[in-house]
């Protein structure tokens, strides 16, 4: 399976507590529920044809906790709450010792990067991450992230944890596809490429 992040970001680059107020107030962080206001049927579109691609999620411990405590009660034809309660999902985390959503298993305790290495070895199409932001940087980090959807929000907040923070290393992607939504988010899909390449527009003395 490769693996896949889907990240909502703003535009200067917080992934922190997009859905609601309580979701992460590290930092006395006062902005929580930032995305809600550009909810709308492309976003919805969009977040179902990811779902529709996916074998199995890795998530961190605080959306996995998040995720739990809404989506298994969640009730009516929703593709989303079908594939997220039925397909395995794996939670890192060294604080976690069980976990009580169907079909979960923890992982990481002991060595993160050679538990998530064996995941992708196994078959299948998609290992989706879904926010889960520490994580995704500490993935990133060891070049295991194959694709990034990048859905950047047009707000700016100022304060916040960031996806791509200082120290993050050094990657080249490539782009594969965009749209935009109908209430301005941009949605940006990129695919891992290496390391960045350098030169200079200098002119030559």
């Amino acid at each position: 399976m490769k693996i896949t992040l889907t990240q909502f970001v703003t535009l200067d680059g917080v992934y922190q507590a997009p859905g609601g107020p309580e979701e992460d107030t590290t930092g006395a962080f006062p902005h929580g529920g930032w995305s809600f206001a550009f909810d709308d049927e492309d976003f919805g579109t969009f977040m179902t044809e990811v779902f529709d691609r996916a074998d199995a999620f890795l998530l961190g411990r605080r959306t996995y906790e998040i995720f739990a405590s809404f989506w298994p009660t969640a009730t009516g034809p929703d593709p989303i709450a079908s594939r997220l309660n039925t397909l395995p999902k794996y939670v890192a985390t060294t604080t976690l010792t069980g976990a009580d959503w169907k079909g979960t298993r923890i992982i990481g305790a002991d060595d993160l990067v050679k538990d998530i290495t064996a995941l992708k070895e196994q078959p299948g199409r998609e290992l989706q991450i879904h926010g889960s932001g520490a994580l995704a940087s500490s993935l990133m980090a060891h070049d295991l992230i194959d694709s990034v959807n990048l859905l950047t929000f047009p707000v700016v907040l100022g304060t916040g944890k960031r996806l791509f923070a200082d120290g993050a290393r050094p990657t080249a992607f490539r782009h594969t596809a965009s749209r935009v939504t109908s209430k301005g988010v941009t949605i940006s899909t990129y695919d891992l490429n290496g390391r960045p390449t350098y030169g200079s527009f200098a002119t030559e003395q």
